[in-house]
């Protein structure tokens, strides 16, 4: 049976019409890059990912008796580098197929995925918010220091701001430097993509975010948009929901014969340990936490695999811990398979650190990447304390309780922390060189802890490639001389141990820690707090 559409008054298809001529793909969320590779976290998933996207819209693409799609996107929350992804999709499937936009929010990240299609309309009554990009992270320095705590930020450079919101009542002038760099790079990306689509200059695009436009006409009349209608005036008798073609919809056999491409994903935070998510929406603690020890199974797995001939490292990660990072980067460094890096909407610090010496990096044009620095401190809780009457008392070796949190550093603690810190800088900057073939100098003076919009990335020589995943898939196969239909796969590490995985999955979801970095206080971390509006 086939679903209803509310506005179509003919529920049947034309005669001598046998299949739907137009489709109607809805794009709504927030889009994570891949399906969990955990059969617990799969089987919970609720959220379609970009992979289960790009999977419909390929067999869109490669079925013959479809003439056009209408693709709604409406409710998209995901990242602009998310966005620029789904613009890829659509830009491939326009390759083959008439595809026209359809968006009720006439939004920044929208119109980056809407770009993909040759044509984009939008209702008369059309929410329009195209005010560019900002940031807005709030500083915690004043609130904590009412509180009784005082925090501890030791750092390499000035542009290394990690923990400058709890260290700061305000923003410095190197960090608004940075985030003001990386706001002008996304919007140039933005005008970049709105431009080709149109057809226009980047100046004129540029434009349109200066334009106050406030309604559909407006954005029709700037030639942003190419048609004004509302979502009845775009489909015909021979329309249909994706939902009721799915039968008809051939799946794609992937070329199986001489191997294939392994994907890994490193999403959230990098720390020591295995992979673990908390959903507790606190600095530090929360979100997904990508485990050193996952991360390097599924490599060693994917190494090892005989039929793996090439792998990807999806990167959606500020870093973390710099022990867990170099240890990623080691199983990436020390493969014999071609390697190549995708950056999602972060690959910064540890992220970036853990990708150096891979064969090829692709990042996003609205990737947050470089951060080339290192971060070391802690919270100084002495007057917290007082004020509660909590009185710790010390025995023992005061070295042992350096990081203590009641009491501050003292002088040759402090250089003792800078010295350690100075070392993982410098390591940090000898991955570069070497990875990218650039001078120790040239890395530091790119480096300092300073972060680059995805295509500043590429014209510093930090990555090789503007793309989505699909890119890397591409470059995969071609360096393991593999056809591109070549299948892919999640890859994930060998048995994980005695507990059955979904017990696994819930004690890891059960270990809540206010420090997720085990033992270690250096830190290759971005804060992930930097989200563009």
């Amino acid at each position: 049976m086939i679903p209803n559409i509310p506005f179509l008054k003919d529920k049947t298809l034309p005669d001598g019409v046998s299949h739907p001529t137009w489709v109607i793909l809805d794009v709504t969320g927030p889009y994570p890059e891949r399906q969990p590779g955990s059969p617990i976290q799969a089987l919970l998933n609720r959220t379609e990912t970009l992979e289960a996207l790009g999977a419909k819209v390929e067999k869109l693409r490669h079925a013959e008796w479809l003439h056009g799609v209408l693709v709604r996107i409406h409710g998209f929350t995901g990242s602009p580098a998310t966005a620029h992804a789904v613009r890829g999709m659509l830009s491939r499937l326009g390759q083959d197929k008439r595809v026209v936009a359809y968006l009720p929010q006439l939004t920044m990240t929208a119109l980056i995925a809407a770009s993909g299609a040759r044509e984009i309309a939008a209702p008369e009554s059309a929410d329009v918010a195209l005010a560019g990009f900002a940031t807005e992270p709030t500083f915690l320095g004043a609130f904590l220091k009412k509180q009784g705590i005082e925090f501890e930020n030791l750092r390499i450079r000035e542009y290394k701001a990690a923990l400058t919101r709890f260290s700061q009542e305000h923003m410095d002038d190197a960090n608004r430097e940075q985030l003001q760099a990386y706001i002008t790079g996304l919007e140039t990306a933005w005008a970049s993509d709105l431009a080709a689509a149109r057809g226009v200059s980047v100046d004129t695009a540029r434009a349109w975010l200066e334009a106050d436009l406030t309604s559909a006409q407006g954005a029709l009349d700037a030639g942003l948009i190419t048609k004004v209608a509302y979502e009845d005036e775009l489909v015909g008798p021979g329309t249909r929901p994706l939902a009721a073609v799915m039968d008809l919809l051939m799946p794609r056999k992937a070329n199986a014969k001489t191997g294939r491409i392994a994907v890994i994903p490193v999403i959230g935070t990098i720390v020591p340990g295995k992979s673990r998510n908390n959903p507790i929406p606190l600095p530090l603690m929360g979100g997904p936490m990508a485990g050193s020890d996952t991360v390097v199974g599924a490599l060693r797995r994917a190494k090892e695999d005989k039929k793996t001939k090439a792998i990807v490292v999806y990167v959606n990660s500020g870093g973390g811990s710099a022990l867990a990072s170099d240890l990623m980067w080691r199983e990436v460094a020390t493969s014999e398979k071609p390697v190549v890096v995708v950056m999602g909407e972060y690959a910064a610090s540890g992220g970036y650190y853990l990708a150096t010496h891979a064969r090829h990096i692709v990042a996003s044009p609205y990737t947050l990447t470089g951060s080339i620095g290192v971060v070391s401190g802690k919270p100084i809780m002495r007057e917290f304390n007082a004020r509660h009457g909590l009185n710790p008392e010390r025995v023992g070796r005061e070295r042992a309780l350096m990081h203590s949190a009641s009491r501050p550093y003292t002088v040759e603690e402090r250089q003792h922390v800078e010295r350690g810190i100075a070392e993982v800088y410098d390591r940090f900057i000898t991955r570069v060189a070497e990875g990218r073939k650039l001078s120790k100098e040239r890395v530091n003076e790119i480096g300092r802890g300073r972060i680059w919009a995805g295509h500043d990335a590429l014209e510093l020589g930090l990555v090789d490639e503007l793309g989505d995943l699909q890119t890397g898939i591409l470059r995969a196969t071609e360096f393991a001389g593999l056809p591109y239909d070549a299948p892919v796969w999640n890859a994930t590490p060998k048995g994980s141990g005695p507990l059955p995985e979904f017990a696994q999955e819930a004690v890891r979801a059960a270990q809540v820690t206010v420090w997720p970095f085990g033992h270690e206080r250096v830190l290759t971390w971005f804060d992930a707090e930097v989200k563009v509006r």
